[in-house]
């Protein structure tokens, strides 16, 4: 455990951003999960969008690396455009 008040500090500010960065990749592991289930081509292609703005947001803040984001991306619009 910390001994220093800044070492504390620094351990409460790490363990914020943790749970903000847990929350916010489980709410990409559900939207992927939902493009992938998803049988219908219009509404696949909104959460598409979606999907594609969050991925960019998490890459932008080093949350995801970037090529994952983008692999992310490519294989979710792959899937969608072979939808009827």
């Amino acid at each position: 455990m910390a001994n220093h008040k800044s070492a504390q500090k620094r351990n409460r500010a790490s363990e914020a951003k943790r749970s903000r960065n847990r929350i916010r990749k489980n709410a990409v592991k559900i939207i992927v999960k939902k493009i992938r289930l998803n049988k219908d081509r219009k509404s696949a292609s909104t959460d598409l969008i979606e999907a594609s703005s969050l991925l960019d947001k998490l890459a932008k803040n080093n949350i995801i690396h970037k090529n994952k984001a983008a692999n992310l991306k490519s294989k979710l619009t792959r899937h969608v455009n072979t939808l009827k």
